[in-house]
């Protein structure tokens, strides 16, 4: 066992070594998948899995820090989320806000909610707003806590806030459609004013978005890795690291 650890060590090094820093992603998105199917292979329940998958949330951005990435968006909890059983959605409710909790206080973040806040219980919505305010000057990594989030509902979002601006202005209907664009679409997404996603990794071994970021990823390159969140390591994120640096981005072409 010691000598498994030693090894690992090693190519961990080579790993981090081996990095081109000139192609570090700016913005890293995480889809944090799995935990429930690791708490069942652990013979453990449904909260202890998302209590060990939130744990594992301030390894990754201390990685993310060592490494220079300036945001990161952390999916934590879906619009379609929101239907579980209340004997499931409550005590991740609990964990999630306990969990912006402590990052607010360890002062090295910006704390940023994304996602429809008025789906979410009082309790949880304060928590997360709460943590926004206390780290509002923090000079750090921006996180996205993305909760009662989905793509889809962000993109309406936007557009609503855009015709209801708009409507304020006394722009016709007329006026806008023969105006507007993607770049007036993007002000008003949950992320608006931050570069988009160069990164997006997914644990689990699952292949897909499933609504994450689906405006802002049209240019991202993927990673998906086969470990369950709570058993994601530093290894796994230098691969992806690694993996993101060796392709040639096209950018849709």
């Amino acid at each position: 066992m010691a000598w498994n650890n030693v090894l690992y060590s090693i190519y961990e090094g080579r790993l981090a070594a081996g990095l081109n820093h000139d192609r570090i992603p700016r913005h890293v998105g995480v889809i944090l998948d799995g935990n429930r199917r690791w708490a069942a292979g652990q013979g453990g329940s449904t909260a202890q899995g998302h209590a060990a998958g939130a744990a594992k949330i301030e390894e990754l951005l201390g990685w993310c820090d060592d490494v220079g990435v300036e945001v990161v968006t952390l999916w934590l909890l879906s619009t379609d989320n929101l239907a579980r059983p209340a004997s499931e959605l409550e005590p991740l409710l609990d964990i999630i806000s306990k969990t912006v909790t402590e990052l607010a206080a360890i002062g090295k973040w910006r704390i940023n909610p994304v996602g429809a806040l008025d789906l979410l219980p009082e309790t949880t919505a304060l928590a997360l707003k709460t943590a926004a305010e206390a780290t509002v000057d923090v000079v750090g990594i921006t996180v996205n806590v993305a909760v009662g989030y989905g793509g889809r509902r962000e993109v309406v979002d936007a557009v609503r806030a855009l015709l209801a601006e708009h409507a304020l202005r006394g722009t016709s209907l007329d006026e806008l459609a023969a105006t507007i664009d993607a770049t007036d679409i993007a002000g008003y997404l949950y992320t608006k004013g931050q570069p988009d996603p160069d990164l997006v990794i997914r644990t689990s071994g699952e292949q897909r978005l499933g609504g994450f970021l689906l405006w802002q990823s049209a240019h991202s390159e993927f990673y998906f890795c086969e470990a369950y969140w709570p058993d994601f390591r530093r290894v796994d994120f230098l691969r992806a690291l690694r993996a993101y640096g060796a392709r040639q981005r096209r950018f849709g072409s």
